[in-house]
């Protein structure tokens, strides 16, 4: 199978989901001369020319809104913001029109528009441009919100999300855009609301997300190598709607659950989840639930405060030796 970048990926989908439907177009801040601020969209504006790839001018307010209206009129738009923290412009077209539309209109209204950009930290970029806003807004009903991982889940996931009859937001990084995986040629898509077993364990389950499921992975290998501890590792790829099903499954057999999320530890996805744990699922826990987010405070710019400002692999091993009782 051929090994493609995340932003190739990004791409593909696109541009397979363009050719298949003459209603969907791409508009946003660089996608077309410029191929995309992170070039996900490379190449689209020589195949699909200016009118379905469209530079729009640094008004997220404006071009939100002009999605959703575009959307209301039988099109399915594709969103690019540069970046999640500058949807904050745009939030009132998305909170309050696309996700209500359908319901205010009592059904005469499908918004099939995507939303999507890089989310979360990315470097030293400061606290107005580092904010992960997965549970902002995972928290509106009429909104589905999507954050792959890598490049095949990325593809699977655009190209659902795309032909959804309501709005989803999906969320990439950019520290993502350049992780390489492997992807097929061939048709597929992946359902949204569905997550994927990444690695099977047998002694603690740990949720993640997005690109800092990769501290994940580098915990798990350490902790069978110094431990003997089998992890098991569940991407959620999508936050809303959250399968549940997927975690309590795996606590069932494991009966710890240990959750990592690039966020603020106040109000967010990690703590949904361990609600609807121990609503559900109380009697299979054999220790308490343990999240890791991000410190409880704007993100520094210094790189040795957002060191420790960040959740890595070494709280996670900290964390399921807790569970573990180790």
């Amino acid at each position: 199978m051929r090994t493609i970048q995340f932003r190739e990926a990004v791409c593909e989908a696109m541009s397979e989901e363009m050719r298949a439907d003459e209603s969907v177009y791409l508009m946003g801040e660089e996608v077309a001369e410029y191929n995309g601020a992170y070039k996900a969209s490379k190449g689209m504006l020589d195949e699909f020319g200016p009118d379905r790839v469209i530079d729009t001018p640094i008004a997220e307010l404006g071009f939100a809104g002009i999605g959703v209206g575009s959307a209301m009129n039988g099109n399915r738009p594709i969103v690019e913001f540069m970046t999640f923290n500058f949807s904050l412009v745009g939030i009132d077209q998305i909170i309050n029109n696309a996700a209500k539309m359908r319901q205010m209109s009592g059904g005469q209204f499908n918004i099939p528009i995507v939303f999507r950009g890089p989310t979360a930290s990315a470097g030293q970029l400061g606290a107005t441009h580092s904010q992960a806003f997965e549970s902002w807004y995972a928290n509106t009903p009429g909104l589905k919100v999507v954050i792959p991982s890598n490049p095949y889940d990325a593809k699977g996931l655009l190209k659902s999300a795309i032909r959804d009859n309501d709005p989803v937001i999906f969320m990439e990084s950019e520290q993502m855009y350049g992780d390489k995986g492997e992807v097929p040629e061939e048709e597929y898509t992946i359902p949204l609301g569905k997550a994927d077993i990444k690695r099977e364990g047998d002694d603690v389950t740990i949720v993640s997300f997005g690109k800092i499921i990769k501290e994940a992975y580098k915990a798990a290998d350490q902790l069978a190598e110094d431990h003997n501890v089998s992890c098991e590792i569940i991407d959620l790829r999508t936050v809303r709607p959250l399968d549940y099903d997927a975690i309590i499954n795996s606590i069932k057999k494991t009966n710890r659950l240990v959750i990592l999320e690039e966020a603020w530890p106040f109000g967010n996805v990690a703590t949904e989840i361990t609600y609807r744990i121990q609503q559900d699922a109380f009697d299979f826990l054999d220790a308490p639930i343990i999240k890791i987010n991000t410190a409880d405070t704007p993100a520094p710019y210094s790189p040795v405060l957002l060191k420790e400002w960040l959740p890595n692999h070494e709280d996670v091993i900290k964390a399921v030796k807790k569970v573990m009782y180790l």
